[in-house]
C-alpha cells in the first residue's frame, strides 16, 4: 500500500463543499434554490470547524514540533476556505441580491434602514426584539460570561462623557427570533436582517454613551462528546451529561466582521482565551446558513415539486405482510411515496398476529411517526425491542427523548457501547400465524425518518426472504448484548455484509473476483456509489483492480481519498459527483460477475468509521425485477451530463461538456419510476 497514493479527507471534503458552491452559481437555477445552497454551504462550513478544524489545528501543532507522521494540510484546508468565502461574497453580494430586486423584493445587506420602513423597523425593535437583549460589561467582574457556539454577538465599543471606554457584548437573539424580518410597501417587499435592526436602534440601549465601534463575531467550538469506554452507568445520562458541555468546548474558529481594531482584536482573543483558534476575518454578517429562513414566498423563485409517486399499487385487501410474503418490495425516496414504509411499522403495531418488533434507529424525526407506531406496539402487549444509538452527531438530544418515552412504555431499549456505533438501517418483525412464526424486514440504506426521506435518495426494500432475515436476527441478538466488538461472537453470515463481521472481507473478495476475471480477459467492471471514500484498504484494492485492467466508475458525494485517472495506478478509474434537489445518500454496490451481476445496496460508507468503528449492514439484491430496477437507476447516474461533475486526479470538479442528449439524472430516475406506474 506504500507506492498507493491518496487526497487528504478534509481537503476533498472541502471541495465537495466548493460543488456545493458551484450550484449556487449557476444562473440557471431558480433563484431562492441558489441561496438555499449557499445556506447549505455556510451550514457545511459551520460542521467542518466543528469537526474536523480541531484535528488539524492538533495535527498543524503536533507537525511544528515534529511529533506528526500525518499530513499537515491546516493553511492549505485555510487557503482553500478564503477563497471559497470570497465566491460566496461574489455570488451573494454580486448576483443574487441584484437579480432578487426584479421580483421587487429589497434584501438590505450592509445598507441604511429605508426612511419608509424605518418606523415599522423600530417598532418591532420595541416590542419584539428588545425583550432579548442582554448587553454585559466586559469589565464587570461579577459578570462570567461565556460566548456560546456559534451564536451571534455585537462587540459594541462604548465612551463615556467623562471619555472613559468599555467593551460591551451584544447577544444578536436569531435563537429566539427569527434571522430576517420582512416589510411589505406599496414599492415590494423590504427584508432586514436582525443584526441591522439592533445595529439601528443601538442608541435606544446605550442612551449617554457615544459608539465608537460595533462588529460582529462569532465564536465556533469543538463538537466532540467525551464518552468514557469504561462507563459503566446509563449511557443515556452520560450523553446528556456531555451533551451540556458540547458548546463549552474548545474554541476553534474566532469570526469577526472586518475593521475590527487590532486592539480590540487583541482584548477579545485574551479576554475568551481564542488564542489557538483560527482567528478569520470574515464579512458584516455570520450564520449565514440563516438564508435558507429568508422570508420569500414566490413559488416561482423555486424549483417545481416533484410529488412523490406511488412505489407500489400494494392493496389495501389483506395485510401488508401478506404481501411481502408474495414478492420482494423496493422504494426510491423521495422519488416515491414514504407511506408504505409508515404502513409497516403502523401495521407492525397493530396487527395482532405480530409478537414482536426489533428496529434500529439512529436518526429519527422530531416528531417521528414511526417511534409513535413502536410506543402504540408496546402499549398493545407487542415484545418491541429497539436500538437506539444515542452517538448519532447532533441528533443525541432526540435520540434520548425518544429513548425514555418508549422506554416508559416498556420498549426493551438497547444502547451501543461508547466505543461502537450503531449505523446499520434494518427492522424485523415476527408474526405468529396458523401455529407458525412469519418473519418479514426492512432494510435501508437511509434512516428511518420520514422528515430526512422528503429529500435524501434512499432505497428501501421489504423482504420475507428468509436467508436475509435468519441472519437479522442473529444480529439484532448480537446487539442485545451491548459487546465492544464482535471478537469472541461468531456469526457466519452468508449473505448479508455486516461490518464487524465481514464486510469488509467480503468486498475484497467481491473486487479479487472481478480482477481474476480481467486477468482471463473477461469483462470485469465494478460500480460503486457511495458518500465517502477514505478506508485505504479497500481503496488499495480498487486501485489493483485498476492495474489488472477492470474498469471502475465510482458515484462518491462527498469525501473521496482515491485519486482517479493517474497512469500505472487507477487509469481505469473514473469519479462522478451529483449535487442537484435531492441530497444523494443511497449506497449501492454492483459487481459484474460475468455477466450476472451481484448487486448491495446498504448502509456503509468505505470509511475508516464505517469500518472498523460501526455496525453496517449492506443485503444483497436476489430479486431479478429489483435488481433490473437498480442498474437502471444507476446506469442514468452515471449518464448524467448536467448535475454531475468529473473529479479529476486533484479532485476538482471539472464540469462535463453537455453534449445531448442531456442526462439530468435526477429528473431522469423520476420520470422512469413515474413511467412504471402503468406497468
Amino acid at each position: 500500500m506504500d507506492h498507493y497514493s491518496f487526497f487528504d479527507r478534509d481537503l476533498s471534503w472541502l471541495l465537495f463543499n466548493e460543488r456545493i458552491l458551484m450550484e449556487a452559481g449557476k444562473e440557471t437555477l431558480p433563484l431562492m434554490e441558489r441561496v438555499n445552497f449557499l445556506s447549505i454551504f455556510s451550514s457545511n462550513l459551520d460542521e467542518f470547524y466543528r469537526v474536523r478544524m480541531p484535528v488539524l489545528l492538533a495535527l498543524h501543532n503536533l507537525a511544528k514540533h515534529g511529533n506528526s507522521e500525518k499530513e499537515d494540510v491546516l493553511l492549505e484546508a485555510q487557503e482553500l476556505i478564503g477563497h471559497q468565502q470570497q465566491k460566496f461574497g461574489q455570488v451573494f453580494t454580486g448576483e443574487i441580491i441584484p437579480l432578487l430586486k426584479a421580483p421587487k423584493i429589497t434584501l438590505l445587506f450592509n445598507e441604511p434602514i429605508p426612511n419608509e420602513i424605518a418606523d415599522k423597523v423600530s417598532d418591532y425593535f420595541y416590542s419584539q426584539v428588545m425583550a432579548f437583549l442582554q448587553p454585559i460589561d466586559l469589565a464587570d467582574t461579577k459578570k462570567n460570561f461565556f460566548p456560546e457556539n456559534n451564536r451571534l454577538y455585537f462587540l459594541v465599543n462604548l465612551q463615556a462623557e467623562n471619555k472613559t471606554e468599555r467593551n460591551v457584548i451584544l447577544n444578536i437573539p436569531s435563537n429566539q427570533l427569527p434571522r430576517f424580518y420582512g416589510v411589505n410597501t406599496d414599492d415590494g417587499q423590504y427584508i432586514v436582517f436582525l443584526d441591522d435592526i439592533i445595529r439601528h436602534n443601538l442608541d435606544k440601549l446605550f442612551k449617554n454613551e457615544v459608539l465608537t465601534g460595533c462588529y460582529s463575531i462569532k465564536i465556533t467550538r469543538d463538537a466532540e462528546l467525551d464518552l468514557d469506554d469504561e462507563y459503566q452507568g446509563d449511557l443515556s445520562e452520560q450523553v446528556e451529561k456531555q451533551l451540556l458541555k458540547r458548546d463549552l468546548g474548545i474554541a476553534t474558529r474566532f469570526l469577526h466582521q472586518p475593521g475590527v481594531p487590532l486592539r480590540t482584536l487583541h482584548f477579545i482573543t485574551d479576554k475568551f482565551n481564542l488564542q489557538s483558534s483560527s482567528v478569520v476575518e470574515g464579512g458584516m454578517y455570520h450564520n449565514l446558513k440563516d438564508l435558507s429562513g429568508l422570508p420569500v414566498n414566490n413559488p416561482s423563485l423555486r424549483y417545481t415539486r416533484w410529488a412523490p409517486l406511488v412505489g407500489y399499487h400494494v392493496s389495501d385487501a389483506g395485510s401488508l405482510f401478506d404481501h411481502i410474503e408474495t414478492r420482494d418490495y423496493i422504494f426510491h425516496t423521495p422519488y416515491q411515496s414514504y407511506n408504505t414504509i409508515l404502513r409497516f411499522f403502523n401495521e407492525a403495531a397493530t396487527d395482532i398476529s405480530v409478537k414482536e418488533i426489533s428496529v434500529t434507529l439512529y436518526r429519527v424525526a422530531s416528531d417521528s411517526r414511526i417511534v409513535n407506531a413502536l410506543i402504540s406496539a408496546a402499549n398493545n402487549g407487542k415484545k418491541v425491542r429497539v436500538m437506539v444509538e444515542l452517538k448519532a452527531r447532533f441528533d443525541e438530544a432526540n435520540n434520548i427523548k425518544w429513548a425514555k418515552k418508549m422506554k416508559a412504555v416498556g420498549v426493551d431499549i438497547i444502547y451501543s457501547n461508547t466505543a461502537l456505533k450503531v449505523h446499520a438501517k434494518i427492522a424485523l418483525v415476527k408474526r405468529q400465524v396458523d401455529g407458525r412464526d412469519k418473519y418479514s424486514g426492512l432494510l435501508a440504506t437511509g434512516n428511518f425518518n420520514e422528515s430526512t426521506a422528503a429529500f435524501y435518495t434512499d432505497h428501501i426494500m421489504m423482504t420475507a426472504n428468509s436467508l436475509l432475515l435468519r441472519e437479522m436476527e442473529l444480529l439484532f441478538m448480537f446487539l442485545a448484548k451491548g459487546k465492544k466488538s464482535a471478537d469472541g461472537y461468531p456469526i457466519d453470515f452468508k449473505h448479508l455484509l455486516v461490518a464487524q463481521f465481514n464486510l469488509q472481507d467480503r468486498f475484497l473478495v467481491l473486487i479479487d473476483q472481478e480482477i481474476a476475471n480481467a486477468k482471463q480477459g473477461l469483462p470485469a467492471f465494478i460500480t460503486i456509489k457511495l458518500n465517502n471514500l477514505e478506508e485505504r484498504t479497500l481503496i488499495a484494492k480498487l486501485y489493483e483492480a485498476s492495474q489488472a485492467g477492470v474498469k471502475i466508475s465510482l458515484i462518491v458525494r462527498s469525501i473521496c481519498c482515491l485519486i482517479p485517472g493517474v497512469q500505472g495506478m487507477s487509469e481505469n478509474i473514473t469519479i462522478k459527483r451529483i449535487v442537484d434537489r435531492y441530497l444523494e445518500h443511497g449506497r449501492i454496490f454492483i459487481f459484474h460477475n460475468r455477466g450476472d451481476e451481484k448487486v448491495f445496496l446498504g448502509s456503509a460508507d468505505w470509511m475508516n468509521r464505517n469500518i472498523y468503528r460501526r455496525v453496517e449492514v449492506c443485503f444483497p439484491v436476489y430479486d431479478n425485477h429489483i435488481k433490473a430496477e437498480v442498474l437502471q437507476l444507476i446506469n442514468l447516474q452515471l449518464n448524467d451530463n448536467v448535475q454531475a461533475v468529473r473529479l479529476n486526479n486533484e479532485l476538482q470538479n471539472i464540469n462535463i461538456q453537455p453534449i445531448p442528449p442531456l442526462v439530468q439524472s435526477q429528473k431522469a430516475i423520476y420520470e422512469f419510476l413515474k413511467s412504471k406506474l402503468n406497468d
